[in-house]
């Protein structure tokens, strides 16, 4: 979508089109339709779009180099592995030491992600276990680094929502970029 706007506000839509990826319905619908059915392929999503083969390549092309898509690779189910329990560990680290704790939970292959937080802590990971003793391993494996100074665990007893984006790709296809409001569809 081209917006056509006079100085200044023509530069803001030119930064925030290098902050801001665009996307639009047919994004929506190629990025829906390689989820629901990732071996589909370019030339069975253009039949089944109703666009050219050319056009799904090139707006998936523009996908992955703007990093809209991160990866093509498979989604893995820890579950699937025997990894039947999920926590999150809230870790309080010494100043200045987040790199070096970093580093030491990347070496952890039950560490699935961490995420810097604001609040009584300083670390947030998603962690995996085969049971609650595994679970305790673990959590040892956690604190075994001297920077971490305490650690506080949830155990998850069910996954209401699952990890999706769709929903928010969707709603980034229809919000004006200058406005931050919903802009009509077509």
């Amino acid at each position: 979508m081209l917006y056509v706007l006079s100085s200044p506000p023509a530069m803001v839509l030119v930064m925030l089109s290098r902050v801001l990826p665009m996307v639009d319905d047919l994004d929506t619908r190629i990025l829906q339709l390689m989820t629901d059915e990732p071996k589909v392929g370019v030339l069975g999503a253009s039949r089944r779009l109703g666009v050219a083969r050319g056009t799904v390549q090139a707006r998936l092309d523009k996908l992955i180099s703007s990093g809209v898509i991160r990866s093509l690779a498979p989604s893995v189910d820890p579950t699937a592995l025997g990894y039947r329990i999920t926590a999150f560990s809230t870790l309080e680290i010494r100043q200045g030491e987040r790199s070096a704790v970093a580093d030491h939970l990347a070496r952890i292959p039950e560490v699935l992600e961490v995420h810097t937080i604001t609040g009584p802590g300083d670390l947030l990971c998603r962690i995996v276990a085969r049971d609650n003793d595994d679970l305790q391993r673990v959590i040892d494996d956690l604190v075994s680094d001297a920077d971490v100074v305490r650690t506080s665990t949830l155990i998850a007893l069910s996954t209401v929502v699952v990890p999706r984006v769709l929903p928010l790709v969707a709603a980034a296809a229809h919000v004006d970029p200058l406005r931050g409001r919903s802009r009509p569809a077509g």
